[in-house]
């Protein structure tokens, strides 16, 4: 079978922030505007949108713990995750309501969750249907479905997946910070599975999902290895999933069903392309055909893993692809 042509790709960077940022996650708005989770900083940031070209980025909110994923589950109502996963492992879930918003003007986070002793880090995030959330659990090694109430103004929660798969590597190679097992995680509700990386073990996975209950319909299935991986957003149309791989400095395209593993392919960042360095989540834009062909991605600038020594601008990409025509 042929293996799909590689797109034609092309970068812009759309916003920069200082060096030493770790951008985490990211989520565009129906507006084209973008939300990015600085980690470290314990800050919201916004960058106005539809973004084109370079523009400055605003900030939101700064946080008491820091803060990894984010998730639209309402329009213009966001759950963030704060998780000290480094230290004493205390973790939350935030409602955000930024209907009306005007940027630079004050806004109030509601704490709506918090996570019982046995929550790790809270990484990735995703929505599985309305009022429901798969986070996963980096260093416990287990994804957490979250049901929310009515508004997201509450929520309960409960293990939704552990696999050996998603587990972390305290002792590895890697040195600090520690590498987290599962991190990345989005729904296909048209395939149905949900797709999820784990760093540590060097996999792409999918579990099955039933699509009445939402819970797991079976064990965890191996798609492809990969190292490096951080978060993705997939194609279910494309039948892929294109990867940031955080310490390599590639975006990565992935076959979203198993035994094509060999199809794996690097899109950017191979030869080394100064531009993308550090790379750390995707997203689809939100304008009309952006799905499949543009998606935005954040950049540490080698924060973690600096090539050559060298720290970076971190940075926001609007990466565009252009398929061949068939």
């Amino acid at each position: 079978m042929a293996i799909t042509p590689l797109p034609e790709v092309t970068v812009t960077p759309v916003a920069h922030f200082p060096k030493k940022y770790f951008l985490e996650n990211l989520a565009v708005r129906a507006d084209g505007s973008v939300l990015i989770t600085a980690v470290l900083q314990q800050e919201l940031w916004y960058v106005p949108g539809p973004a084109r070209a370079l523009a400055d980025p605003v900030l939101v909110h700064s946080f008491d713990h820091p803060v990894t994923g984010i998730v639209e589950v309402e329009p213009d109502v966001f759950v963030l995750s704060l998780t000290e996963g480094y230290t004493t492992h205390e973790s939350h879930l935030v409602r955000l309501d930024l209907g009306g918003w005007a940027p630079g003007t004050p806004v109030t986070p509601e704490a709506i969750f918090t996570f019982d002793d046995r929550v790790r880090a809270l990484n990735g995030s995703c929505l599985l249907g309305p009022g429901v959330m798969a986070v996963a659990d980096c260093f416990a090694g287990l994804i957490w479905r979250v049901d929310l109430t009515d508004g997201a103004r509450g929520a309960t929660a409960r293990v939704w997946a552990e696999h050996d798969t998603m587990a972390d590597d305290p002792d590895g190679e890697i040195p600090w910070p520690p590498q987290p097992g599962i991190n990345g995680v989005r729904y296909g509700a048209r395939t149905g599975y949900l797709y999820y990386t784990s760093t540590a073990q060097r996999v792409f996975m999918r579990v099955p999902v039933d699509p009445t209950t939402l819970d797991a319909s079976g064990p965890p299935e191996f798609v492809a290895a990969i190292d490096n991986a951080d978060d993705f957003c997939v194609d279910e149309d494309a039948g892929f999933a294109y990867v940031t791989r955080h310490r390599a400095n590639t975006l990565d395209r992935v076959p979203l069903a198993p035994r094509h593993g060999s199809e794996v392919r690097h899109l950017l960042g191979e030869p080394f392309d100064p531009v993308i360095v550090g790379p750390s989540s995707a997203y689809w834009g939100r304008e009309p055909g952006d799905e499949g062909r543009t998606l935005y991605v954040t950049t540490d600038g080698g924060t973690t893993a600096p090539p050559q020594g060298v720290v970076r601008n971190a940075a926001l990409l609007r990466v565009e692809l252009t398929h061949a025509i068939r």
